[in-house]
């Protein structure tokens, strides 16, 4: 089953509020809902993102005919929806070029984007697997990762979790060490999950217990997503990287970002232009209705920070490798 797709006439996608309890296929006719389920991260991951923008934008052409007014007003708010996150305004602005051609132009840029990612995906896969065998002696190896970036972050595959699932495939995991990622559980709720329905041996930790598994020497290898990748390397990611970043460097453990071509950003120079967006403090406050802390406390929620390159081994795209580690450039 795919993320997210158009399915006659209108978006299909999986709620990931709903899992792991159950799995629940939400049907999206208007832009209006869309950007509700991006908001709530019924839909996230950057991949995902940048698919969902085209076709929230193939929505509104499809609902408005003749309207391009309403269609770019509609395309505006999709692309405000989640500011970090480069795909998202990248699938809205490649859709809405195509909206002069007609309604059926934007559909079909929509679709060509979904099956990239789908593409992108499956080579991402194959190049770090292949790195990883070249950064880490060991024959099995016992990869940690954070968040989640497998096909539920994508539309099929995934980034850094592809990897993983590769490595799996080849015989060549021993474990993954999957992060809890507070607030919101990310790797608790997805990545186990997805884990589990690959088969793949794997272990889930809390965030805080990162480091010191590090440097106890218990992984190989930490593999990331990104939700955008500056000029000059820097990544920005689900909050908590940094600190699995700075960990690995400390336990002399590779660091490697898996993102696509679709999330290099090179119009934006380094980390510190990148917006962070802010998360409501009831995320940290609470989780799922149940307050966790006094009445009235109050939370910074940052939902990404950024990671240097220096502190980066390796970036793995869709069409190649750069070893940042080796000085060689993003763009």
């Amino acid at each position: 089953m795919r993320t997210i797709d158009w399915v006659d006439g209108e978006i299909r996608l999986i709620d990931q509020t709903r899992l792991p309890d159950e799995l629940v296929v939400l049907r999206v006719a208007d832009v209006d809902r869309l950007i509700e389920a991006i908001r709530v991260l019924a839909v996230r991951g950057a991949p995902a993102l940048g698919v969902a923008g085209a076709m929230g934008v193939a929505l509104a052409a499809a609902r408005n005919p003749g309207d391009e007014a309403r269609v770019i007003t509609d395309a505006t708010r999709l692309r405000a929806s989640r500011p970090t996150a480069v795909n998202l305004a990248r699938g809205v602005d490649r859709a809405l070029a195509c909206l002069p051609a007609g309604p059926a132009a934007v559909l079909a840029a929509a679709l060509a984007i979904r099956d990239e990612e789908i593409a992108a995906s499956a080579a991402m896969a194959e190049r770090g697997a292949d790195l990883v065998a070249e950064l880490v002696p060991r024959a099995r190896v016992r990869a940690m990762t954070i968040c989640n970036t497998g096909a539920l972050a994508a539309v099929e595959g995934g980034t850094a979790l592809a990897v993983i699932a590769e490595l799996h495939r080849r015989g060549g995991l021993e474990e993954a060490i999957a992060l809890e990622t507070r607030p919101l559980l990310q790797g608790a709720r997805l990545t186990a999950w997805e884990l589990a329905e690959l088969g793949a041996p794997h272990r889930l930790i809390v965030d805080s217990a990162a480091a010191s598994v590090l440097a106890r020497g218990l992984a190989d290898v930490v593999l990331i997503g990104a939700d955008r990748v500056t000029r000059n390397g820097d990544a920005a990611n689900k909050v908590g990287s940094l600190s699995l970043a700075l960990a690995a460097r400390h336990a002399g453990v590779p660091f490697v970002v898996v993102a696509p071509e679709s999330s290099l950003d090179p119009d934006t120079a380094a980390g510190a232009d990148i917006e962070i967006e802010e998360r409501p403090a009831e995320e940290v406050t609470s989780f799922r209705g149940i307050r966790t802390s006094p009445a009235g406390t109050r939370a910074l929620n940052p939902a990404f920070d950024v990671t240097p390159a220096s502190l980066i081994t390796a970036l793995v795209t869709d069409c190649r490798v750069v070893r940042l580690d080796r000085g060689e450039p993003v763009a």
